[in-house]
């Protein structure tokens, strides 16, 4: 009998020792005792795919962990200009501004720990000679936008200027990722039509003459596509399509707020547990508790968790989603977190509290800046869904009289919006584990047998601004 631990990277037989492998770091082990178990032909389907995807797990935290001590220390020396001692590496790794794991008897530290340290720990931020970049897009663009807003037929809603884009989507397959001949089933992230915030999509071509749109059919809308590959090719799959974007603000001091109608289904859905990462567990409870322990309304209460989280869990570059078993506790526990993370944080929090809040998600396209983006939306009565950008509330003070605090209620016209929810079901459906098991932003492949990990392909989008 096997038990899946889906988001985190257990996934073992009751009762013998596989489990006690992959807790002591013991990666190898692990993974020889799973194929072993794999030869079984008798094995039921269910526990061959729950040790696959064990196996698969283990593969993933590898990738993430692939730095040594020595790449850490080269890093710092390159990059910030001094050669930490053991003593600073020690402290980081004990904050856990230096994040590492044992696997197979070493050290292994995050692919981008070194960064992280200079993100997360005040006293590193010290000794940088280069600040690392973070995820908060030019302060101009905002200000810009926000001098050129236009009032609505709603008082306290405004509209942002209009952004036209063009968009080449591409992703590639590594050549040789799978046997010649067998097939590719990708799903490329493609922007949700609303009325109010993304509109006039076009789709201008596919490689692939055959595509299928998942439309809004799920909460993650995507262009399939199947191809054979190739041998020695890469399997390159791509889209072409505009769409209009316009950002939104809420003047939430003009609004009159309304009691919630608890008994709707909306509400009841939004203000709900989501395990593995929407749980009001006890430290959840405890924090949110202190933090809203002045908030009369649920604005006051949105207030307060918005700020704390600004100025509490600086942003830093992240381990995969689907390595993390629950990623509110996950931010809290170390300190940190990126839009997604904080994003999730904030869902739980305020749905803790019974104020509704659901997951969006897709690309920040800020010249320059273009990237993966996570962020909410949270519900008033009397005034509807309203965005909030936690992630975007970090940063220096923004010299306008909105500030910072227009992301607790607004939204800037640079975003590609792809999801209305986190792990979702895909149109075609999906037939094994996802690469990102909460969001879609870079896409999803499989192939006849198994999912493609991220190392298997890659990813690219080009923007060209049409206004």
């Amino acid at each position: 009998m096997l038990t899946v631990i889906f988001a985190g990277c257990v996934s073992q037989p009751k009762g013998d020792s596989l489990s006690n492998m992959i807790s002591a770091g013991n990666f190898s082990a692990a993974t020889h005792t799973i194929d072993s178990l794999l030869k079984n032909n008798a094995l039921p389907e269910a526990e061959r795919r729950s040790l696959m995807f064990t196996k698969d797990s283990l593969h993933r935290v590898s990738v993430d962990f692939n730095k040594t001590r020595e790449d850490v220390v080269k890093w710092i020396e390159e990059r910030q200009g001094f050669t930490p001692t053991d003593e600073q590496l020690s402290k980081w790794e004990s904050s856990k501004a230096l994040e590492y794991k044992l696997i197979d008897g070493e050290k292994r530290y995050f692919k981008n720990a070194a960064a992280n340290i200079f993100r997360v720990d005040a006293e590193a931020r010290t000794l940088a000679k280069m600040p690392p970049a973070s995820d908060t897009p030019r302060d101009s663009l905002l200000i810009s936008a926000l001098n050129h807003k236009t009032g609505t037929n709603i008082p306290g809603k405004y509209l942002l200027p209009k952004k036209r884009m063009h968009i080449v989507y591409t992703l590639t397959v590594n050549a040789n990722a799978v046997p010649a001949g067998e097939l590719l089933r990708v799903g490329l992230p493609y922007p949700r039509a609303d009325v109010g915030r993304q509109s006039e999509i076009k789709f201008i071509g596919a490689s692939q003459p055959d595509y299928t749109f998942s439309e809004d059919k799920t909460v993650h809308t995507s262009v399939y596509m199947e191809k054979r590959a190739e041998q020695d090719k890469p399997s390159v799959f791509q889209i072409e399509y505009e769409f209009s974007s316009q950002g939104t603000y809420f003047d939430l001091a003009k609004f009159a707020i309304k009691p919630y109608d608890t008994n709707s289904p909306e509400y009841k859905e939004n203000t709900s547990e989501r395990p593995p990462h929407v749980q009001f567990t006890p430290q959840l409870k405890s924090l949110t508790d202190s933090v809203t322990s002045n908030a009369q309304t649920p604005f006051e209460t949105l207030q307060a968790i918005y700020r704390y989280i600004a100025a509490n869990y600086p942003w830093a570059s992240a381990l995969e989603y689907s390595t993390i078993p629950n990623i509110p506790e996950y931010v809290i526990e170390n300190r940190k977190g990126d839009c997604g993370q904080v994003t999730m944080l904030l869902i739980a929090m305020l749905r803790y509290k019974g104020i509704p809040a659901r997951w969006q998600s897709g690309w920040m396209t800020h010249p320059g800046e273009v990237n993966l983006h996570d962020w909410a939306e949270v519900y008033f009565e009397g005034v509807g869904w309203i965005p909030v950008d936690i992630s975007f509330a970090r940063g220096g003070k923004l010299d306008h009289p909105v500030g910072r605090e227009f992301f607790m209620s607004g939204i800037d016209s640079y975003r590609l919006y792809v999801n209305t929810d986190f792990s979702g079901d895909f149109y075609p459906e999906k037939k094994f584990p996802r690469s990102e098991t909460v969001d879609f932003q870079r896409g999803e492949v499989e192939s006849e047998h198994w999912n493609l990990y991220f190392d298997q392909w890659d990813y690219d989008m080009k923007v060209t601004y049409l206004d």
